[in-house]
């Protein structure tokens, strides 16, 4: 049985206007989740009172089944925390964050660190200011990843990274999760990096968790459709959710149980993009001046 690592329970906290509302799930040792949602959902709220940056106004946070605050040091130690946008001093060199990044943890590994630069191709006698964007996301992973964190909450990890560099980096999350059981919840807006990582996604929405669930289990509702143009006279076209007709081809969703059907079309598993594109838009498109 999965050992669990840390529990949100029934997480609430109210702005003027948004609302955390009952926010509840669970992350197991060594696994992957994608947490994902809109903007304003409440990903980087619900990570901010994870980590008790953000008091809630009501739930509670369990590290390893206990109250989070309590143990605040010790959970702090073993996890791990990069959010996206977060700058450095632009004037400082890396190494010297670094080395003053090192004190706050009894678990710092310098020749694990090392490696890190070596692998992101970072150069730590370099100011921050010279870093591109690209390269100070690289560098907080570094920083998030040298202390052997038990735990990773990270928002928007693979934000202004190149494709070459988000593969990097997602290999060596499916690395640390397998060789070290770390366990990984990050928020990210490049879906299509959850369908090559992810094993679980927590999906809210407004505020809410609208699905938890195994990857497998997201998208065992619908099958992604494709064809040629014509050939939709013949059928229900109603039976097609977010159907694109262009260049005399077609493209779409159908829920499973039509698959029979639509036997006749090239039917495949979907992407995740595809089916939050389907729950928050629907088969309507959101107006525009155009």
């Amino acid at each position: 049985m999965a050992h669990t690592i840390l529990e949100v329970n029934e997480l609430n906290k109210k702005y003027a206007k948004f609302s955390l509302k009952d926010v509840s799930f669970s992350l197991e040792e060594g696994t992957i989740y994608g947490f994902i949602g809109r903007n304003g959902a409440g990903k980087t709220t619900t990570l901010k009172c994870i980590y008790n940056l953000v008091q809630p106004d009501s739930g509670d946070i369990l590290y390893e089944g206990e109250d989070f605050v309590k143990q605040e040091i010790k959970a702090k130690n073993e996890i791990g925390l990069l959010f996206g946008g977060a700058d450095f001093y632009p004037n400082q060199r890396a190494k010297t964050i670094a080395k003053v990044t090192s004190t706050f943890y009894k678990t710092w590994d310098h020749e694990l660190y090392q490696k890190l630069l070596v692998f992101f191709d970072l150069n730590e006698e370099k100011k921050i200011k010279e870093f591109s964007n690209g390269m100070k996301v690289k560098f907080g992973l570094t920083l998030a990843l040298s202390h052997g964190a038990k735990v990773l909450l990270l928002d928007e990890p693979t934000s202004g990274l190149d494709p070459v560099s988000r593969d990097e980096v997602l290999d060596c999350f499916i690395k640390i999760c397998k060789s070290q059981k770390t366990t990984i919840l990050f928020s990210t807006h490049v879906i299509s990096d959850l369908d090559k990582c992810a094993d679980k996604i927590i999906y809210i929405k407004n505020g809410e968790i609208f699905q938890n669930s195994s990857v497998e289990e997201f998208k065992s509702t619908y099958l992604h459709i494709e064809g040629r143009s014509e050939q939709l006279d013949r059928f229900d076209k109603n039976k097609i959710g977010r159907l694109f007709i262009h260049q005399k081809k077609f493209s779409g969703l159908i829920e499973r149980k039509d698959k029979e059907y639509f036997s006749e079309f090239s039917l495949q598993e979907p992407t995740l993009e595809e089916l939050m594109l389907f729950i928050e838009r629907g088969n309507g498109n959101e107006e525009t001046p155009f």
